[in-house]
């Protein structure tokens, strides 16, 4: 059932300066791994998916998760790459799509960190890379990183962005959230090193703000830096990286002074309490009010249920439409959020925007789980 009271929607469809980018509106696509793209090249379907979004009223785009050139940043089959010139002009595609339906469109640069496991396409026979090593039945899967590695990866990043901008992109997002390369870093569970990128907040931040350095100086002072972040992970929806407002507070002085414009926090329920102390503050409330910075607002805006992997890949007709946009917008307007981020509700209706700026709300499509499988 529909928990959307207001009528009046006009904000989102305001345009808003993010990082000196002037969008068009603050409805933004959510990331989202379609693995839609043999040999990591995005084909002509895959820029056709894009620019429906942008046709129907999307005004900030953020790729799905690309590969970077690092040996052992990718793992899954048929993710895009940014690197190669097939994959470089298959996103060239992609962006010419979407700006010739007035959007703008942000590239997402991916390292899987630790979920990439000795054995794993390309190089099979190479470890995986993450915080400290893992050992599984005897043999070594994935390998600690050493500071020559930390240099490779972060030289990785600026390649991939400076492709990036030169295929046409207005902006780069790193992609720091739910349990990949530099969330496993941020994240206390997984990084017990004793060394300079463990132990402290600080020290766990270097290698998100090392790659942010490297980005922002292969780019250049004008293309906004998105940095994606969150709590939770897809192996433990309960995890936190940081604990208080004051630790929030220091992750985001480092990113920003590193280079970041821009945060992308993804949340499942984007209006929980960050943290018990602040029972009015949503995370993405706290990091507008504590960085000063643009602020893309994201989980379950337009569904009734709250992201969980099982759910995307197996359910049937989620409820799609204005689920909670009330309290979203209400935010948007308090000016504790720039920019409201869909996914599942695109992946249902490309012209969910468009809709709900029309006010026909009831010809929304519900999701269902084949959505998830193809491109629309």
């Amino acid at each position: 059932m529909s928990t959307t009271n207001i009528s009046n929607f006009d904000i989102i469809f305001e345009p808003v300066s993010l990082g000196g980018l002037r969008v068009p509106n603050r409805i933004v696509m959510a990331p989202m791994t379609r693995r839609q793209s043999p040999n990591g090249i995005p084909g002509r379907e895959v820029a056709r998916y894009y620019a429906k979004r942008a046709e129907g009223g999307v005004g900030f785009i953020i790729t799905e998760g690309t590969y970077v050139d690092h040996p052992v940043a990718g793992g899954f089959a048929d993710v895009p790459h940014c690197f190669g010139q097939p994959a470089l002009d298959g996103w060239k595609r992609v962006v010419e799509g979407v700006h010739d339906a007035g959007s703008a469109i942000a590239a997402q640069l991916w390292h899987l960190g630790n979920v990439r496991r000795r054995g794993t396409p390309p190089h099979p026979e190479w470890p995986g890379i993450g915080p400290e090593r893992i050992v599984e039945d005897g043999v070594v899967t994935v390998e600690t990183m050493t500071d020559a590695d930390a240099r490779d990866i972060a030289a990785s990043f600026a390649r991939a962005a400076y492709d990036a901008v030169e295929a046409g992109f207005d902006a780069i997002e790193l992609h720091g959230a739910h349990g990949y390369l530099f969330d496993q870093f941020l994240w206390t569970n997984m990084n017990r090193r004793a060394d300079a990128y463990g132990g402290s907040l600080e020290n766990r931040l270097r290698l998100s703000t090392e790659v942010a350095a490297a980005v922002r100086k292969a780019v250049g002072a004008s293309v906004p830096i998105v940095f994606r972040f969150s709590q939770w992970k897809v192996q433990d929806y309960t995890a936190r990286i940081v604990e208080s407002p004051g630790e929030l507070k220091t992750m985001l002085d480092a990113l920003v002074a590193a280079g970041v414009d821009i945060f992308d926090v993804s949340t499942r329920r984007f209006w929980e309490p960050a943290f018990p102390s602040e029972s009015d503050a949503d995370l993405a409330s706290l990091v507008r009010k504590l960085s000063g910075k643009p602020v893309i607002m994201v989980g379950s805006i337009g569904i009734d249920n709250a992201f969980s992997a099982a759910q995307v890949r197996g359910a049937e007709g989620l409820s799609v439409g204005v689920e909670n946009l009330d309290r979203a917008v209400a935010r948007v307007e308090a000016g504790r959020a720039d920019c409201i981020a869909l996914g599942r509700a695109l992946l249902a209706d490309p012209a969910w925007p468009a809709k709900v700026r029309a006010g026909e709300c009831d010809r929304i499509v519900p999701y269902r789980k084949d959505m998830f499988s193809t491109l629309t």
